[in-house]
């Protein structure tokens, strides 16, 4: 199973709000011979660390592709950078942030990919909808479920929204 998070706070010009930044964003995947398997649903989140930013639309997908782990994570670096993503200083608001979370249960620890992710265990925004497209799936290294790893993260806070 390859796992993705994806989210946004910042508007652009180009795509629109968060939300519909992320819906092209998962087209724009499509074109390049990725199949979306499964999407979650839309969930609101505070930027962590909790910083004076607009809070984030979040989702996680999971994917079918002929991509290999650095392949997958380098198109979607690109992808990222032409949807208007300037990297500059952490944890800095953005229009569209794509991380790889896991890539069929792979440990690797190097400076140009790590996996899994290596926060996603800490992340509400990320372990919710994770839960809601896979809950049979362990994390590589702790062997917990998403659900089982989100029951200790209820005070971050984050809201389902509406499809």
């Amino acid at each position: 199973m390859i796992l993705i998070g994806l989210g946004s706070n910042l508007a652009s010009a180009r795509y629109g709000p968060p939300r519909e930044i992320l819906s092209a964003a998962l087209a724009a995947l499509e074109a390049e011979g990725i199949r979306i398997c499964a999407r979650s649903a839309w969930y609101r989140s505070a930027p962590i660390p909790r910083l004076s930013q607009p809070w984030f639309v979040n989702a996680v997908a999971s994917l079918d592709t002929k991509f290999d782990a650095s392949g997958l994570l380098a198109m979607m670096l690109a992808l990222e950078q032409r949807f208007g993503r300037v990297r500059g200083e952490p944890n800095a608001a953005r229009v569209l942030d794509l991380d790889l979370l896991d890539y069929g249960g792979l440990v690797t620890d190097i400076p140009s990919l790590v996996l899994p992710h290596p926060r996603l265990h800490q992340r509400r925004f990320v372990l919710a909808p994770l839960a809601e497209i896979a809950p049979e799936w362990r994390h590589p290294l702790l062997a917990r479920t998403a659900g089982e790893l989100l029951a200790e993260l209820a005070d971050q806070p984050l809201e389902r929204l509406a499809c």
